[in-house]
This record gives structure tokens, sequence and C-alpha cells, in this order.
């Protein structure tokens, strides 16, 4: 405690004068969760509530976090590549965040590159790669509700970075006083010494080229008169993804005019990501009145895609991230052979904890698959070793259960225009069949058998928060047998590093009858997140089997 309110009073002292009046109201439990820990800084950058403190999303934590970085690239790259892109979301502060950050690059002599306006995730991926920079950064919280905000670090590949580089700069983080070792230079005298300067618009204007070198259609006429209702949920994602789909033919396009306009308080949708219900409301709502045949809605950054499309009944049906991506692996794989665009060795990759129907699926076609950590950054890192073995064509999809898919190598993260795009071109081809994308789902059921996934999070907050966390994973350890009445056939732990991946605080169950439970933390919030995945007959069946591994493993929880 002592150290707590040490360093409370020091910021009292020193803190910017914006963060005053909450540090001043602050009690005691406040203080606690707001001073208690620096703010973890690891592959996924920095992530946490806006606000005063040392555990917070601030000025101070933004500077000290770039000062870090720029460190880190001053020692790693010579003085000609010394240069990071910057990107931003709608969230609160996110603009100021990204500015304040390219003063600290251009106090170090580092040119930083900076959108002139808010950009998704996916576009900073492509200029870091695109400008050749040493790095880049996009501030966001992805889909975290409105309090949030983050700083995700890329490194010149155009990935996130990676477990050794984190260490690195997390490293040059810890050797820093928050407040009196970040440099610092104004934005507009940074723009005037010619160490700060915008990105150039043929950067965003390739970006859109490469999404619409995606369609497989090649040249097949389809109906592209499809009705079409889109959110961007407040976020970055309006002008990238209306821009491809209009300038690829798909016109009639309806835009949820309550999330049109980027909002970091995101009004209408508390928790801005498309995997929850709530946030995808008032587009089926537009759908529904409209007699829409697809819903789109992406998150704030714009590198997750979520869709609804209508049953035999006409009501709308949500599709999962598992669901989708496996449509999209069996277009992808279905139109490359009838294109003749299938390349030898064609590789599929996902995360441990996406459905294992898509192995199934890609085994049809011929295609290996590659199962990686949970995170987009090990999809863009297989990208990257297939590019240094001289064959990046070999890659042909990408996807993992949270929503996020790619289908072309112009980028090493999930893109959500790629996917709006990808899904909208799916749709007119299966229609223009007769088919919908429900009836062609259940086809790939009937082929492979019913196979049912499901997430289940436990929230966790503060520093007891974290404490329990860690003790639940602890126990998950200790020796169990069954779950769910199911034998435990083989536990996998992936926290020694497995099967060549990095360490990570990952526990794998393979159950008897084909089921398996991942248990994890999560990298971004305080919650623990349990994957569960049952093969049945029907749905029916996997569902009642998957509750009572879910009630099972929900006792460890309390």
């Amino acid at each position: 405690m002592m150290n707590i309110e040490k360093s409370y009073e020091r910021w009292l002292r020193e803190a910017d004068a914006s963060l005053q009046p909450e540090l001043r109201a602050m009690d005691e439990a406040a203080r606690e969760d707001a001073f208690y820990r620096d703010l973890a800084f690891g592959t996924g950058g920095l992530r946490g509530v806006i606000g005063a403190g040392t555990n917070r999303m601030n000025i101070h934590t933004v500077a000290k976090a770039s000062q870090g970085l720029a460190d880190y690239v001053v020692k790693r790259f010579p003085v000609e590549k010394r240069r990071i892109a910057v990107s931003y979301d709608s969230r609160i502060l996110s603009s100021e965040f990204a500015r304040a950050a390219s003063g600290v690059f251009a106090a170090n002599g580092i040119e930083a590159m900076i959108y002139p306006q808010l950009m998704p995730t996916p576009c900073l991926s492509f200029a870091v790669r695109a400008l050749g920079c040493a790095a880049g950064i996009m501030v966001t919280a992805s889909h975290n509700p409105a309090k949030y905000n983050g700083y995700k670090v890329y490194g010149a590949d155009g990935c996130q970075i990676t477990t050794e580089a984190a260490e690195e700069i997390l490293s040059e983080i810890e050797k820093l006083d928050i407040f009196a070792d970040p440099k610092r230079m104004d934005f507009q005298t940074g723009m005037e010494k010619g160490l700060i300067s915008w990105i150039p618009d043929r950067v965003y204007a390739d970006f859109v080229e490469e999404v619409k070198k995606q369609s497989l259609l090649g040249g097949e006429q389809v109906d592209k008169n499809v009705a079409i209702v889109y959110s961007p949920l407040n976020g970055t994602g309006l002008k990238p993804v209306l821009r491809t789909l209009r300038e690829s033919g798909y016109t009639n396009v309806t835009v949820v005019k309550e999330q049109e306009e980027p909002d970091g308080h995101f009004p209408t949708c508390p928790y801005p990501n498309p995997e929850i219900r709530e946030a995808m409301q008032l587009g089926l709502e537009y759908a529904a009145r409209l007699n829409a045949d697809l819903l789109l809605a992406t998150d704030p950054d714009c590198d997750r895609c979520g869709i609804a499309v209508r049953d035999e009944k006409g009501e709308y049906q949500l599709l999962t991230g598992n669901e989708t991506g496996m449509l999209l692996l069996d277009y992808v794989c279905s139109r490359r052979l009838a294109l003749g665009q299938m390349p030898k060795d064609p590789v599929m990759v996902k995360t441990i904890v996406t459905t294992d129907m898509a192995q199934r699926i890609a085994a049809h076609y011929g295609v290996e698959t590659r199962n990686v950590l949970t995170g987009f950054k090990f999809i863009g890192e297989t990208i990257g070793r297939l590019e240094k073995e001289g064959h990046p064509e070999r890659y042909i999809f990408g996807f993992e259960e949270s929503y996020g898919y790619l289908s072309g190598t112009y980028v090493r993260d999930k893109d959500a225009v790629d996917a709006a795009f990808l899904i909208c071109e799916m749709f007119a081809w299966y229609k223009q069949q007769g088919k919908s994308l429900l009836q062609k789902l259940n086809e790939l059921y009937g082929q492979w058998g019913y196979c049912l996934n499901t997430l289940h999070s436990y929230e966790f907050e503060g520093a007891a928060g974290f404490e329990k966390m860690q003790r639940i994973m602890q126990s998950f350890r200790g020796g169990l047998t069954q779950i769910g009445g199911r034998a435990i056939e083989k536990l996998l732990d992936y926290a020694p590093g497995l099967d060549g991946l990095p360490k990570s605080d990952v526990l794998k169950f393979l159950l008897s009858g084909g089921a398996s439970a991942v248990v994890r933390p999560s990298g971004t919030e305080p919650k623990l997140k349990i994957y569960i995945s049952v093969s049945a007959p029907d749905r029916a069946a996997a569902a009642q089997e998957e509750k009572k591994l879910a009630d099972d493993l929900a006792r460890f929880m309390a």
C-alpha cells in the first residue's frame, strides 16, 4: 500500500492537468486499482481502462510505452529505417494518444507516419510494409466497451509483435521513469521539422485494390444487387468497406444510421463486438424492416466481421465465427480449384480454439492445416514464414473463431474489409445457384457431421481478480481425470511451449467422444475464457452434451 500511496501522491504533483480532477476524486479502492501495477505490456501491446494511474490508458502510459518502443527501434534499426506507422480508431482519446505517440517518436529522431484520419487495423498492417517501416502502432481497444482503449504494436513484417520483441520492448519500458524519461515533441513542431508526416492517400487506395483482388468470381457474372445492411458499429469500417463494395458493384447497401459515424461512446452498442447479439440488434431491425438479404457488422477497428442471414421462415439468424469461417474456407477452396488457382501444397491456418471441422474441410480439398496459438499474429507469422521460404502463394486462407478472417497475404492481421467483401461475393455466388448460406452450411454439416463450438467468458476485475485467475489455472492443472462425464484422453499444456509454438498459459483437454475444451486467460481483458467443442449427429444432441461440459467447468469459476 505504501508504494501505491507514493505513486498516487507523485501523480498528484506531476500528472497532466487533464487527469487531476479524477486523481483528486479517488477513494482508497480506486487508488489501489489504478496504481497496484503498471498496465501490462505484451504481444497485444497495451489495453486498459481510460483514466489516471499506472494501470490505466492515459497520456503518460502511452508516452512511456512509445519511448520504450522508440528505444527498441533505435537499438535494432539503422537510421535510414527508423520509421513508424501510426493509426487510430474512433475510441475516446484515440486521436490524442496517436498524436502523443508520434511526438515521442519524432523527439527520438524517428519518422512518424500517421494516417490523416482514423483507419482500420488492417490498414495499419498494410502501411507498415508498404512504407518500409521498422514498426507500427494502432491505437485501439478493438471490440472492448467504451471505457477501454489500447495500443497495438506491429513489427516490420506487418504482424503484431512476437513474444521475443514484446519482451525486448518491455525491458526498455521498465527502465523508464514515467514522467522524467519520455522525450516529447509537439505534433505541429514535428510536422514542420519533417519528423511527422501524413501517410499518402495512395497507401489507402492500394489497400483497397488489394482487397478487391481477393475476388474469386473469375469473370463470371452474378447478381450483385443483393440487399445488404451494414453497420460499422461507430468505428472505422464505414469508408473502406463501402468503398470496396461499391467499387466492386455492390451498390444496394444501407448503413445503420445510428451506428454510421465514428463515436467512441458507442451509444447504441455498449459492447461493440459483432460476436454479441446486442451489438447486432439495430442491424437486425434494419434488415427485417428493409427485407434485406444480408447483414454485416464490423467492430470499431474493423478487423472482425459478423453476419446474419435469413432462414426459411424469413427470420434472421446470426452465424458464429466458426460457421462463417467454414463457409469462407469452403468457398475459397472450391472456387480456387474451379478457376485453376489452387497453388501447389496449399495451406490454411487456424488457431487451436477454432473448430476442428475446418481441418476436415481443408483435407477434402488437399489443403494442409496449420494450427497456431490464439491470436491472429500467429497466423500472420505463418504467412511470413511461407514468404521467407519463397512460397507466400501457398497461403490461401486463415481464420479464428472470434470472427477474424484473411484470404490474402497483403496484410498480416485479420481484415474485416476483406471479410465483408468476400462474404458478399460468396452470398451472391450461392444465391445465383438458388442456395442460401444456411443451406450451404447445412450441406457442410451433412458431409462432415455437426460440430458445436461455444465460448464461455468469466470476468475477474482488479488485483484480486487477477490472482483468482492464476489460482483457477493452477486448479485445472491439478490432475483432473474427467470433465462432464467424459474422460480426459490427453491434456495439452502450452505453458512450457508445445508443438513448436511459443509458451502460452493455455490448456487444451482432449476428451472422449471427440470433444475438447480449451481454457485460457484473455491477453487483453480481465477474463478467463473456455472454448468447448462437441461433435454429435445433430444440434440438439450436441447442445445437450455441451451443457454437461460447460456446467462442470463452471464450478471452477466460483
